[in-house]
């Protein structure tokens, strides 16, 4: 890192991280972005590639980092023909394409299948993390193991400042819910359980098959070729089999959870999950005939994802809340995305997340061209953000979201920008989502410019 990018992360272990105004640090950030783009610009060859289009040779205003921004489609720009026909070289080559440090070309003939090409990428030190695919194509991020160190020191600073709960290894951790097994979300999860986990209790991860990035791919490769009436009858039979034997895993699973969470009551827990699991097993443990009065009273808890499409009675939260006895002051909420390697922690009083002084906020028009100005009210736009600990490939990124942010002091008294907590996605509120640079973007990276 330069020296700027290091005075800024850095501050991830001061108390302050979250309370630094926007004027005190915006020329630090400016400069810390030129410094990465400087020493970027001729390793990342998409970056290289925006950076002559735009003739944009120095970074000096928020509004020069514009041109250089990479929309979130362009981590699920490859073909799928390179999965669906096992071209583990091409797919390497399109990788490349946004990669920080090259990507290697690996022999077809010593790769068996996806999982084993990322293995193989990770053994060299390129982490490779696959998106749900919840609403389409997989994202595919490569990370350094700098990266992974960095998620594995700044996830448990963020949850503790938006939980209050102290990184005092006194908890027993309870997941429910099914965790992808990518490199991103073990540092995560490696975070947690450094901080948070009792060394002489046994963590509960959910009783499912782990979701792997050949997993990931693979549903979603067969939902579009479903979709298109292109899949062949063994991949019909394939796909109804292996959705039968997860249905019946997950249905399992609730009751499990629940009977683990009724002999684990009296320990201080950590809850975790995204909501439909987590009312699904709240559910089985009232039917059980425990609630909140059998619970710890200083469990914690943290839900991620959102609804997921999930529907849910109005009242889910609260059913949730009351059953696992969760207090409003540990309930832990973040916003943040697979593309970023930070959190935006929600704060208790304001119910806004905020920006640590490493996440820059751009905050961009509807087609993601433009860079909205700043102003001293509360305002929205499409949330565009530089992460700047982001080493393996560009920090810079579009997203599809819809936000308010403010950068005025927050009700709670902290001081650095803030996004209200009413975000939705262009692509809910209009049925599709169109960045103006996308096409480009995809293009090069899909080697068609």
């Amino acid at each position: 890192m330069g020296n700027i990018v290091n005075r800024l992360t850095q501050l991830v272990d001061e108390d302050s991280r979250y309370d630094i105004p926007h004027h005190e640090v915006q020329y630090a950030q400016i400069a810390a972005i030129n410094e990465r783009f400087q020493s970027r610009k001729d390793q990342i060859k998409l970056l290289g590639h925006r950076a002559d289009q735009s003739g944009i040779k120095e970074i000096s205003r928020l509004e020069d980092v514009v041109p250089l921004l990479f929309p979130h489609t362009a981590y699920k720009s490859y073909p799928e023909s390179f999965l669906i026909n096992e071209k583990w070289d091409r797919l390497g080559r399109w990788l490349d394409t946004v990669a920080t440090y090259r990507v290697p070309a690996i022999n077809a003939s010593t790769v068996t299948d996806i999982d084993d090409w990322v293995a193989q990428l990770q053994a060299g030190g390129h982490f490779v993390s696959c998106s749900s695919g919840t609403t389409g194509k997989s994202a595919m991020l490569v990370a350094s193991a700098q990266d992974m160190a960095w998620c594995r020191k700044e996830a448990i600073t963020s949850y503790s400042w938006g939980s209050g709960v102290k990184p005092n290894r006194d908890r027993r951790i309870m997941g429910l819910a099914p965790v992808a097994q990518v490199p991103r979300n073990t540092a995560t999860g490696d975070s947690y359980l450094s901080g948070l986990q009792d060394p002489s209790l046994e963590p509960f991860a959910y009783p499912v098959p782990p979701l792997t990035v050949g997993a990931l791919t693979q549903m979603v490769v067969l939902r579009k070729a479903i979709a298109d009436g292109t899949a062949k009858p063994g991949d019909l039979a394939r796909y109804e089999a292996t959705s039968a034997e997860r249905t019946q895993s997950m249905d399992a699973a609730v009751g499990i959870a629940a009977q683990a969470l009724v002999a684990y009551r009296d320990d201080k827990l950590h809850i975790s999950g995204l909501w439909a699991n987590l009312y699904a097993v709240a559910k089985a443990v009232r039917e059980l005939g425990y609630s909140a009065i059998d619970f710890h009273p200083e469990n914690s808890f943290y839900v991620g994802g959102g609804l997921k499409r999930a529907q849910l009675p109005d009242d889910y939260q609260t059913f949730v809340y009351e059953t696992f006895n969760i207090a409003p002051e540990r309930n832990y909420q973040n916003y943040s995305m697979q593309e970023l390697h930070s959190g935006m922690p929600r704060c208790q009083e304001g119910g806004r997340y905020h920006l640590p002084p490493w996440v820059v906020p751009l905050i961009l028009n509807k087609t993601g061209d433009e860079l909205l100005p700043i102003t001293e009210q509360e305002y929205e736009g499409r949330a565009a953000f530089f992460d700047l600990s982001i080493d393996g490939r560009w920090g810079g990124v579009i997203s599809g979201d819809k936000v308010s942010i403010d950068f005025r002091p927050c009700a709670c008294g902290a001081r650095s920008p803030s996004i209200r907590d009413n975000i939705v996605r262009y692509a809910d509120l209009e049925g599709d989502d169109k960045i103006g640079c996308a096409g480009t973007v995809d293009a090069y990276v899909r080697g068609e410019a």
